[in-house]
């Protein structure tokens, strides 16, 4: 596995990350939340004691990339981590579906893509390593508004991971493959927060990223 002994791993990202972890800093089985960071949490405990890998969870339910570089400070720099894992840009594109009349909300692909190339320029440098997963929308229809518009923010975090010599983790297609077997709706009712199914799905995706051995 990529991740080496005594790694502290911090996920950070919105609602799909946050799963209720603990306030200020989701630390350990008690803090880490109860979705994909608690999962990933678990495996890597019960798989390989041994490395003693501390799993931290910054998730905050409704984040945007404007969210995550007014705490990018606190929450990813100051913590000192080896490893970083980053899930960001659903509520970027969802603000834009729901709230077409408040443009204020909106984070633009231009914008998105910016604020998060100056967020890995100066994290980088300091990092083992760095998992950058793609934006999702759980609906096989390219051509739905949303879908398709998900679908650019992904392209845009592939770019960025190439750029930045980050391991690339594509969930929108993880789900297309799911999709062909199941309902939207068996595995995230809104098509944005997934259930048990989707969040093992990411739980999968990641470790299978940092070449852990299930």
């Amino acid at each position: 596995m990529k991740i080496a002994e005594n790694s502290k791993l911090v996920l950070i990202g919105d609602s799909i990350t946050d799963g209720g972890r603990a306030r200020p800093v989701g630390d350990g089985a008690g803090g880490v939340g109860t979705i994909y960071p608690s999962n990933v949490f678990g495996w890597l405990g019960a798989r390989c004691p041994e490395r003693r890998i501390r799993v931290i969870n910054m998730g905050c339910s409704g984040d945007t990339v404007r969210d995550l570089q007014a705490r990018w400070q606190t929450d990813v720099l100051d913590l000192q981590p080896d490893w970083l894992g980053v899930l960001i840009g659903i509520n970027d594109v969802w603000r834009q579906i729901e709230r077409p009349l408040q443009p204020e909300t909106h984070v633009p692909l231009a914008e998105f893509r910016a604020i998060y190339d100056e967020l890995l320029m100066v994290t980088r440098p300091r990092l083992r390593g760095l998992v950058l997963l793609a934006p999702y929308f759980v609906d096989p229809n390219k051509d739905e508004p949303m879908r398709k518009m998900m679908d650019g923010y992904g392209a845009a975090v592939r770019e960025l991971a190439a750029k930045h010599d980050a391991i690339f983790v594509d969930l929108q297609a993880e789900f297309d493959e799911l999709l062909r077997h199941l309902h939207p709706m068996e595995i995230a009712l809104d098509r944005v927060h997934p259930n048990v199914v989707g969040e093992t799905l990411i739980t999968r995706a990641f470790l299978r990223a940092v070449e852990f051995s299930f």
